[in-house]
């Protein structure tokens, strides 16, 4: 992998050398739906496919990162790529690379459309890594874009202005080509709609062309053309109401694109939909099994400031219920991250805290410094040598039963996911 450096250098001349000397797969895909955004673009994936699957159509998949396997980055026609698929078109990413240093998200784009471009599909589902418009995914020419809310992350690399951030995400906005917009700032709004009105790119966006209502067992989906009363969808938490309903938007503007995904395969979708360690209940394995009878064990990879108010508001949910459970975190932070600024909307709720090692090979807090960081938002915080130290101490130490709620990084969602089988 010495040619593939985990150093980020933004732009697309490298990817287009490579896809060039591919054969240009990226010319041979079925019509594409291109997702940026800071938070929900994973869940809107997730739910865009899931209705499109139930209404019988084979969808391509590129996401990013991974929890647990390479694989899940890269779905064809609905299965994960196979290893032995993997490894033959690494091999050919790599010939046609040749001694060209590139980057390991460079090349396994590279390699996601040179997968796609060979199996039959119906429609393609293409995540954004970062940012979006010198994204190694903007190569594409999609049927499609969508964006959903826009806010601070990969500050680094995006800088730390949300106009410098939204414009970087407009960058996916092509001539002609509808976009689906979801909750946004006003700001980033005024952004994405200056952008798109450059390329004559009309816009159905959340709150103008189309609308959302929570409802007691679900949501009201309502645009111009279109009327739905919709269940809640499996995905927990207030937050993915305006997720699914963006997906909604998404197959609005895909049936106006003749594509047939009927009412009764968006519920399905919206049953059926799965996207681990986004408030996911974890409720077979070793860790929930090390809990008393009556403790809850949540898992989630959120890791910036809207992330903490999402999970904020699910903590006041939990907060409002009968004899609420006390809740208390488990968490690690890179220092990239604004850890305090995350655990702010949780502070509030949660009774303490145990901060754990970041899986290596990350700059990282390390439990000492990210208790200060805890601390400096009011909650008390005890570092731990790992996740089931954490919990023992927990349970050693405080009243069961209890709800914990394992948050702060995708890398840390995966290595619960590995440790807990």
């Amino acid at each position: 992998m010495a040619h593939h450096p985990r150093v980020i250098t933004l732009g697309l001349e490298r990817i287009e050398r490579l896809l060039k000397a591919l054969g240009s797969p990226e010319k041979k895909l079925p019509p594409l739906v291109h997702v940026a955004g800071t938070n929900g673009k994973g869940s809107l994936v997730a739910y865009l496919r899931a209705m499109a699957e139930a209404a019988g159509y084979r969808v391509h998949v590129y996401t990013s990162p991974h929890l647990v396997r390479f694989n899940e980055r890269i779905r064809i026609a609905g299965q994960l790529i196979e290893d032995d698929d993997l490894d033959d078109m690494l091999t050919e990413c790599e010939e046609a690379n040749g001694d060209t240093p590139i980057s390991f998200f460079d090349i396994t784009t590279a390699l996601a459309l040179l997968a796609f471009s060979r199996v039959p599909a119906e429609l393609g589902i293409i995540e954004v890594g970062m940012g979006g418009r010198f994204d190694s995914t903007n190569v594409i020419e999609p049927a499609l874009s969508a964006i959903t809310p826009v806010g601070y992350d990969h500050t680094g690399f995006l800088g730390d202005k949300l106009e410098g951030i939204a414009w970087e995400k407009a960058g996916i906005i092509k001539r002609a080509t509808p976009a689906v917009i979801g909750r946004q700032r006003e700001v980033s709004a005024q952004v994405i709609e200056t952008e798109s009105a450059k390329l004559a790119a009309p816009l159905f966006r959340m709150g103008h062309e189309w609308q959302v209502t929570p409802q007691e067992q679900g949501f009201r989906y309502e645009s111009d053309l279109l009327t739905l009363d919709l269940p809640a969808p499996a995905l927990v938490g207030v937050h993915q109401i305006d997720n699914a309903a963006t997906a909604v938007a998404c197959i609005e503007r895909l049936r106006a694109a003749r594509f047939d995904i009927g009412n009764t395969a968006i519920r399905k979708g919206l049953a059926s939909v799965e996207w681990p360690a986004r408030l996911q209940r974890l409720t077979k394995g070793p860790l929930p099994g090390s809990l008393p009878p009556g403790c809850e064990l949540w898992l989630d990879g959120g890791h910036n400031e809207d992330c903490g108010i999402a999970l904020g508001r699910m903590a006041a949910e939990w907060a409002k219920e009968p004899a609420a459970l006390p809740l208390y975190l488990i968490f690690a932070m890179q220092t990239t991250k604004d850890a305090s600024g995350f655990l702010r909307p949780l502070a509030r709720y949660a009774t303490a805290a145990r901060a754990v090692p970041f899986p290596e090979g990350h700059a990282a807090y390390t439990p000492h410094e990210a208790c200060a960081k805890a601390a400096d938002v009011g909650l008390d915080c005890v570092p731990a040598n790992d996740i089931g130290a954490a919990l023992e101490d927990l349970l050693a130490t405080q009243p069961a039963p209890m709800r914990v709620l394992i948050c702060g990084s995708l890398y840390l969602a995966g290595e619960v996911l590995v440790r807990n089988g």
